[in-house]
């Protein structure tokens, strides 16, 4: 075994967590998508096409044996990712004085090479999409108990199994020669690293056949190595292992199959199976018995599902949901998909606490891979290493061990971003620590900030000195304000009153983390596209100004266009990144090399030594959160058999949410929530490339009026300026903070319901409240029931 990478011995004394994760025996491999009515032949007899590489060992059944058990590993293993091409720099372009600078730096350049292809055409027409996969524990229609059973708990297609940030991420390249006028895709399996032992891949979901519900398909096959005499080993750097199918399968019972054609639609659900200790490739080899069936690169689990992906046949990859019969998949339509291609489809496994934390639907093979190990960073603990998920499973993460600055509010990136939502709203006279508390010195202006004495530029309210002073802050009570609308239906606000240990700073300003979901997009988003909805003299008439802040590059010095944060004052997701690690960890980055910076010591960049996060991380990390996809608009009701219980996040009216959107409009709250936006051609994702988006923001400040200012400014942005909020994924809120009563809108948390967030409004957004207030309870309604649908 020593020619493995892997410490045997050392495994071998793990075998106390062996039981850890256990799964129950009905959580069978079920044919990796078999299941009723699969088979490794059409639907009602037939003749089968020709598939290439037909699998030599016997394809896995209902009655396969169980899973191997999903324990970790203390292996950490390397998984290098090829460098991403160098950004050409760009050039500064001039802006309208109204606009509030003379000009400005763009993001990027017109020459910007993508980081990774995900599609193209060949000259012959011939389509060739590149799909991006990870490693899930089961199918995507499985709820976690049968679907006529009453809700016992969430599915397990949405998580993340121990160790999927090494060695377990891979794609297929899918070669659609219909479009050059031939019968045939040829799909090749590309593995990022390592060797993969078994894959299988089912295709064409057999909605014909009434006993498939959460999985099965009408062809199992697997990727098999003509190299290796037909066995199925397919190796990282090789292209040797290929399926190719030349008919259409999903037909009905008893009919031959047809000719595929332009459109159709092909459910793909690839399952990978890793080299593996006494299995496979190794079997008869001795093991011992805490090893068998665990991955013979890190000891980690080796069997997984991945992603149930929608193909049509010379278009690619789509977003999908479920139609009739029985959940078949079917597209979504584009007027749902917020995140243009990258949304997320709908999700029947029941696990929509989970919907903000998954990869963007089209993304590339190694961005796969790029995407896991930025994950893995954002949930580890800059104290002891440890991930927040299977912590005792999952290798610590060692370079970052005691890394968590003397003060500091969380010791990891999720801990203030809930499942990737927001902060967790604690109680009366709790510490405030998964919020930001900025603060500054009372001469301290917009244009000139001023760090505050105690504080810096915000208080980090722990320390690792259990000694220290404490400078926690937190909400001493609320000032309630009952307030009636005009038909008399009564709405209680409540504002937050502050208590701080240490000294009250002269200029404060309370901040949740929001949901991070589509800052890729935000940063995708030409310039030129955001400052076109800019209008500072209110030429229209119509109240609403919007203006654009204006953002200082920390590493160049560069002027930029502010994009993130609840007043637009960082201009990329790197400086958004950097600052959070800083802020609310002090935990330093190539962004911000000191702890100093925090206190706007101006030779904090002179920092020398090496920084906490690397430049290699800090990319990973900007990746994770560039390619997290958007959950698709919950606006459709889908095909549940009529004896199912319907999933309350798919319980929806349609025609209500489709009237409750008109008359968003008709408020003219689309002033600054603009609906639809298309991303520009230069980011270096090709994923989030010329997408059309539903962000329902406009990324421009606002007066929001008297009621929503605290104190604080920066730079074009007053106390009483905000940026205009993105609302996609608003309705995911109540499900990812774990209860409706946790959610939390505004800047600081302080509405309890969107009813709460819309009367708070003032300012620029006094006019739309006044007409949302003035519409009948059932208008209300439907404009809730539309922002719950985003």
């Amino acid at each position: 075994m020593d020619k493995k990478n892997i410490d045997t011995k050392r495994l071998l004394l793990r075998a106390p967590f062996a039981l850890a994760g256990l799964i129950t025996a009905g959580a069978v491999l079920s044919a990796c998508g078999g299941g009723a009515g699969s088979s490794a032949f059409p639907a009602g007899g037939g003749t089968p096409p020709p598939v290439a590489a037909t699998p030599t060992q016997a394809l896995p059944t209902d009655s396969a044996p169980e899973e191997p058990r999903n324990i970790g590993t203390d292996v950490d293993t390397q998984n290098p990712v090829p460098p991403s091409p160098r950004l050409p720099p760009t050039l500064p372009m001039t802006v309208d004085a109204s606009l509030g600078v003379a000009s400005f730096y763009p993001l990027f350049a017109a020459s910007t090479p993508v980081t990774e292809q995900i599609q193209y055409r060949e000259t012959d027409g011939t389509l060739v999409t590149l799909m991006g996969m990870r490693p899930t524990e089961r199918h995507a229609r499985e709820r976690g108990e049968p679907w006529t059973a009453p809700d016992e708990g969430p599915g397990r297609y949405l998580t993340f199994p121990s160790a999927y940030f090494q060695n377990r991420t891979y794609g297929i390249e899918i070669r659609d020669h219909v479009p050059a006028g031939k019968q045939l895709v040829e799909m090749t399996l590309i593995v990022n690293d390592g060797t993969f032992d078994g894959t299988t891949f089912s295709l064409f979901r057999n909605s014909n056949d009434e006993g498939v519900r959460d999985y099965g398909w009408s062809l199992n096959t697997g990727f098999n190595n003509p190299r290796l005499g037909g066995k199925p080993v397919c190796a990282a750097g090789t292209r040797d292992c290929q399926i190719t199918f030349d008919s259409y399968w999903d037909v009905p019972k008893g009919q031959p199959h047809r000719a595929l054609q332009l459109g159709d639609v092909i459910e793909l659900s690839p399952a990978q199976r890793m080299e593996r200790f006494g299995d496979g490739m190794h079997a008869g080899e001795p093991t011992a018995d805490n090893l068998k069936g665990k991955a013979v690169v890190d000891g980690a689990g080796s069997r997984y599902y991945s992603f149930e992906q929608l193909y049509v046949v010379g278009q690619g990859l789509v977003p999908w949901y479920g139609v009739a019969p029985r959940l078949n998949s079917a597209p979504l339509p584009e007027a749902t998909l917020l995140g243009g291609s990258t949304s997320l489809s709908y999700n029947y496994s029941e696990e929509p606490m989970r919907v903000f934390q998954q990869m963007s639907n089209n993304i590339g093979i190694v961005n796969a891979k790029r995407f896991v190990q930025g994950r893995r960073l954002f949930h580890t603990s800059f104290l002891d290493g440890r991930h927040s998920e299977h912590p005792d499973d999952n290798p610590v993460f060692a370079a970052h061990v005691g890394q968590l600055g003397p003060r500091f509010n969380q010791e990891r990136c999720i801990a203030c971003h809930t499942l990737n939502g927001r902060s967790a709203m604690p109680g009366i006279g709790a510490r405030l620590d998964s919020m930001a508390v900025l603060t500054a010195a009372a001469s301290s202006t917009g244009p000139n900030p001023v760090a505050d004495t105690t504080y810096g530029l915000n208080v980090q309210q722990r320390s690792r000195d259990a000694g220290a002073t404490d400078l926690s802050v937190s909400v001493q009570s609320y000032a309630i304000t009952p307030y009636t609308l005009p038909d008399g239906e009564k709405v209680e606000l409540q504002k937050p009153v502050y208590a701080f240990k240490g000294p009250v700073p002269a200029q404060f300003s309370v901040r949740q983390a929001a949901q991070v979901v589509g800052m890729g997009l935000i940063e995708a988003i030409d310039e030129t596209t955001i400052l076109a909805l800019a209008d500072p003299a209110d030429s229209d008439g119509d109240g609403v100004r919007g203006v654009p802040n204006w953002v200082t590059n920390p590493e160049n010095g560069k002027v930029h266009l502010g994009r993130y944060g609840w007043k637009a004052a960082k201009a990329t997701l790197r400086q958004q990144i950097g600052d959070a690690l800083l802020k609310d960890m002090s935990v330093t980055s190539p962004v911000f090399p000191s702890r100093d910076c925090q206190r706007l010591d101006p030779g904090c960049r002179n920092a020398a030594g090496a920084t906490s996060i690397s430049e290699v991380e800090l990319a990973r990390l900007t990746d994770y959160l560039s390619l997290l996809a958007v959950p698709a608009q919950r606006s459709l009701r889908s095909g549940f058999p009529a004896d199912t219980r319907v999933s309350p996040e798919h319980d929806v009216n349609p025609g209500q949410i489709v009237r409750g959107g008109a008359l968003f409009a008709q408020a003219k709250c689309v002033a600054c929530h603009t609906p639809q936006m298309k991303t520009g051609s230069k980011h270096p994702f090709a994923e989030l490339r010329n997408q059309t988006i539903h962000p329902y923001t406009n990324l421009l400040l606002h007066d929001m009026g008297p009621g929503l200012a605290d104190t604080l400014a920066e730079g074009k942005a007053t106390a009483a300026m905000w940026r205009t909020a993105p609302l996609w994924g608003l309705g995911s809120l109540r499900y990812v903070q774990g209860t409706e009563q946790s959610a939390r809108y505004l800047h600081d948390g302080r509405a309890r319901t969107l009813m709460e967030a819309i009367v708070w409004h003032g300012g620029e957004a006094a006019a739309s409240r006044a007409s949302f207030e003035a519409l009948s309870k059932a208008d209300r309604a439907a404009v809730l029931a539309f922002l719950n649908s985003l």
